[in-house]
């Protein structure tokens, strides 16, 4: 295999419209064992790769080097975010945010990240779906606070008022750091009318 410099990498990242050849330069900067992430976000950007090679690039590069696999992920996603939400309806970024988070499940921004996906007149992503994500990240990060902020307004969104409102008072009033919150009202615990 070649051995590519800093340089050619760069322009081969940032211009070149050959897949065979991106993928040769790729491999170059893998085995040189190259893992800057600002190197690769120049490939991420590449105007000529196509979503689902842009993925192959971005879950190679993780894989190999797991390390940055939580900055790749998370700048995947807020890149699909930005540039493939009107043709995949978020689908896309949640699902980068949803491996970012897993690399890294005490971080609250890919919980918060994608729950500002959410587009309430088209139900885009599905609020459950986001819903369930961000519940999940309570039980991992230090600061709940603006997990339950954007819990509230989810529920607010998909006009459950009671859910809101527990999830409202949850920020401004958080259980102690040493116990967890209790579970919310479920359907069958609501006093009926």
């Amino acid at each position: 295999m070649p051995t590519y410099s800093l340089e050619e990498i760069r322009q081969c990242f940032t211009a070149s419209t050959d897949f065979n050849e991106i993928f040769d330069v790729f491999q170059s900067a893998l085995a040189q064992k190259l893992t800057d992430i600002e190197l690769y976000r120049l490939l991420f950007w590449n105007p000529s790769l196509t979503p689902d090679e842009v993925r192959l690039f971005g879950e190679k590069l993780a894989g190999e080097f797991p390390g940055v696999a939580y900055e790749v992920f998370f700048w995947l996603a807020g890149m699909f975010e930005a540039t493939y939400s009107s043709s995949d309806n978020h689908e896309l970024a949640v699902h980068y945010y949803r491996k970012a988070a897993a690399v890294n499940p005490s971080e609250a921004d890919p919980y918060l990240k994608a729950c500002d996906c959410y587009e309430p007149d088209l139900n885009i992503p599905p609020a459950a779906g986001l819903i369930e994500f961000a519940k999940s990240g309570l039980l991992h990060v230090h600061d709940p606070i603006p997990l339950y902020k954007r819990l509230a307004d989810l529920y607010a969104f998909i006009g459950d008022a009671d859910q809101s409102q527990f999830f409202r008072a949850r920020s401004e009033n958080p259980p102690g750091a040493d116990s967890p919150p209790p579970p919310p009202p479920q359907e069958g615990d609501r006093p009926s009318a």
